[in-house]
């Protein structure tokens, strides 16, 4: 711990950061390191795009954290570079989770403007976009970001299946698809319809989790490029990459150094220690918790408040609960309790019940503290 002395201590104006941008969510480094043949991958599916013709499909899995987005993004920007011939759209389906949603977004990406919001049907808004490609002869690619989020809520296939099948109903629309998924535990492929299997068959590009190693080269590039020389000392990065290879998403580092950052300059300090991170990892470590409950919905948010209090209670026991809230019925309430499972909020785990059979209990999978703070 440094002295107080005047020296030591930033003045008003003074900060620790040279660019605090580095480390949010949606910046995209120059120098994206560890995944080389991923994006070697990516690039061969969509070099036929480039050359005017129908890109392969892609499917990108991985955990979150991993550098998939970024890839995209990365990639994205390079294809733009070259060439206004294809037209590149990212979506967010944890933003955009229904099919229409998916292709408002597209159709803002087309034209540059929403469409009407007194909402015209699906099959004229599409019917808009897929014109628009074949008279601009342009080739079109699409990234559903988070494609778990369509699961969730049951609209992947129709989605996919209407990409796919575009140029049956508008000859010449030449659209290619980049699927990412970041929850291990869903099949993408099973998942899907028949009708969707048989058109889809994607290249497959697996992002693993980043080694402690590869988290702090990563790390050491962001402290460079976002904090001024000497604020983080070479013990502080090896901490900081310690805990966030702990979680297995390199988010959490990123939003640690970040933190620690703030949390030294609220100190008046012109370097960052270690107390600053691990006052910053009680917040940082959940990120990931935070961003899931930002994607909810009042009711999904609701049934989380009623677990709060009933904590490992039975599902029929919880609905009771959530419909007095609610007065929604038993088969959106089951919805909801998958959905939350996916995400990974609560365990809807089965167990034999004494005189019940076969039920489920319902448990939450964090802190219940840091859910509540978060809700």
């Amino acid at each position: 711990m440094t002295g107080d002395s005047g020296e030591d201590m930033l003045s008003w104006d003074e900060s620790v950061f040279r660019n605090e941008h580095v480390f949010e969510i949606d910046y995209v480094p120059e120098t994206f390191r560890h995944r080389e043949s991923q994006m070697q991958s990516l690039t061969y599916a969509l070099r036929p795009a480039v050359r005017g013709s129908r890109p392969l499909n892609v499917m990108i899995r991985g955990p979150p954290g991993t550098g998939k987005t970024t890839a995209v993004q990365k990639l994205f920007d390079e294809v733009g570079a070259q060439t206004r011939d294809v037209q590149t759209i990212r979506v967010n389906c944890q933003v955009n989770a229904t099919r229409y949603a998916v292709f408002s977004r597209l159709f803002e990406g087309s034209f540059d403007y929403e469409p009407p919001s007194s909402g015209i049907s699906f099959k004229k808004l599409f019917g808009q976009i897929a014109e628009k490609l074949v008279d601009d002869d342009r080739v079109l690619v699409v990234a559903l970001d988070d494609v778990n989020y369509l699961f969730y809520e049951n609209e992947a296939s129709d989605t996919l299946y209407s990409l796919l099948r575009a140029h049956e109903e508008h000859p010449g629309a030449k659209i290619g698809v980049v699927v990412i998924s970041s929850d291990p535990s869903l099949d993408v492929i099973d998942e899907l319809d028949t009708r969707v299997q048989s058109v889809f068959r994607p290249e497959d590009i697996y992002f693993p989790v980043y080694d402690q190693p590869e988290i702090v080269d990563i790390l050491r590039e962001r402290v460079t490029r976002g904090f001024h020389d000497g604020v983080v000392a070479t013990d502080v990065l090896e901490r900081v990459g310690g805990l966030t290879a702990d979680s297995g998403d390199l988010r959490v580092g990123i939003d640690l150094l970040r933190r620690a950052g703030l949390n030294a300059e609220m100190r008046a300090s012109k370097t960052v220690e270690l107390e600053d991170v691990e006052t910053a990892y009680e917040t940082s470590k959940y990120i990931n918790l935070s961003r899931s409950l930002n994607s909810l919905t009042d009711n999904e948010a609701a049934l989380l408040e009623v677990l709060l209090e009933h904590d490992g209670a039975q599902a029929g026991d919880v609905y009771d609960r959530f419909r007095e809230r609610t007065d929604l019925g038993y088969t959106r309430y089951s919805e909801i309790v998958n959905k939350l499972d996916q995400l990974g909020l609560i365990d809807a785990d089965y167990a034999e019940i004494e005189g019940r059979g076969r039920s489920r209990a319902l448990t939450l999978a964090y802190d219940a503290d840091a859910i509540a703070d978060r809700l």
